[in-house]
């Protein structure tokens, strides 16, 4: 819950292939708040979108403008400048996500994307709406697990917690017991707080740092996302908090793969093999029921490259060919 601070850029992943398919795909960009249907057979929503940086444009610049978080610009744009992209540089939105396995009622938090999803309905219609998010740093992680909202404060009056009065002193900036409402609360104008003591859904009076792990454990938005979400949850709607790197999903042409970095702190690393070995796991939960033709080397690829964009890895299977059991799948060669 406290303001936001900048991080250091993260290592850049190469392109390939990978890069070349994904920016074949390219479609406009979608606007902010928007609610996508969920369509029968696809586990994908949205689109990918591009635009020209501007002269005076940094990536979170555009990352607010396209309703982005800075971790999805730094993941899809390997090889630029968060904060000098460069004029007339051709900046890649990534707008379309593998939703996330687990419930598709309420809102689910998936930690991995730094994204949150909000199943609702429209005309009868099942939807989802999905905005970038905050999370917390690896001191004082997010909670996983099925949580619900407990209440909800317009304007609310920020008190901070003891532990974070102390952490601020220690840097020689003493916090009052409470800020009230107005553009010096953390909070920003919304506040939903969960069943989990002492952890909250709420704006932010520094948007800068949406999408990055900074928070004491909060989920935090940007102020125009949480200002049309915050009608639209009711009190006691389930939250579940999850942390999945890597979401397989089926779409009507095929199976996709999305790869996202770890979180720093996550016990889970891809330098000692786990990744792939919880990767391996995901697919085939994917494929239990739904054997898929796959190409292995593009897996190995996305694995690497972790760009954070929905990727088709493979096709479905024909009956003659399907692998007459889960041990038949072969991990690709390294």
């Amino acid at each position: 819950m406290s303001p936001d601070h900048c991080l250091s850029s993260l290592p850049k992943p190469r392109r390939g292939r990978l890069a070349a398919l994904v920016l074949a795909g390219l479609l406009g960009a979608v606007a902010h708040a928007e609610t996508l249907p969920l369509l029968p057979g696809s586990d994908l929503v949205g689109v990918i979108g591009s635009v020209r940086a501007g002269d005076q444009d940094t990536l979170t610049d555009i990352a607010r403008r396209a309703g982005l978080g800075y971790e999805d610009m730094l993941r899809a744009n390997p090889g630029v400048d968060p904060w000098l992209p460069g004029t007339d540089v051709d900046i890649v939105l990534p707008k379309r996500f593998i939703l996330p396995g687990g419930s598709r009622t309420g809102i689910v938090v998936n930690l991995a994307e730094y994204r949150l999803y909000f199943f609702t309905q429209t005309g009868g219609r099942p939807v989802v709406a999905t905005f970038p998010i905050s999370i917390g740093r690896m001191d004082w992680a997010t909670p996983l697990g099925r949580h619900r909202v407990l209440s909800k404060q317009a304007r609310p009056t920020w008190y901070p917690p003891e532990s974070i009065r102390a952490e601020h002193a220690a840097d020689g900036d003493i916090l009052p017991r409470s800020i009230p409402p107005g553009p010096n609360n953390p909070l920003g104008d919304h506040a939903m707080r969960l069943s989990q003591s002492g952890y909250l859904i709420h704006g932010t009076n520094r948007p800068v740092g949406i999408g990055m792990q900074v928070t004491h454990g909060c989920i935090r938005m940007y102020p125009e996302d949480i200002a049309w979400l915050f009608p639209q949850v009711p009190v006691g709607a389930g939250v579940e908090i999850v942390n999945q790197p890597y979401k397989f999903g089926w779409a009507p042409d095929g199976l996709y793969l999305e790869v996202h970095r770890h979180l720093e702190g996550d016990e889970r690393s891809d330098a000692d093999g786990s990744g792939m070995t919880e990767l391996m796991q995901q697919f085939v939960r994917a494929t239990n029921n739904r054997p898929a033709e796959v190409d292995w080397a593009l897996v190995d690829e996305a694995f690497r490259a972790k760009l954070g964009i929905p990727v088709r890895i493979g096709t479905a299977a024909a009956p003659a060919t399907a692998p007459a059991a889960t041990a038949d799948v072969k991990y690709p060669k390294r």
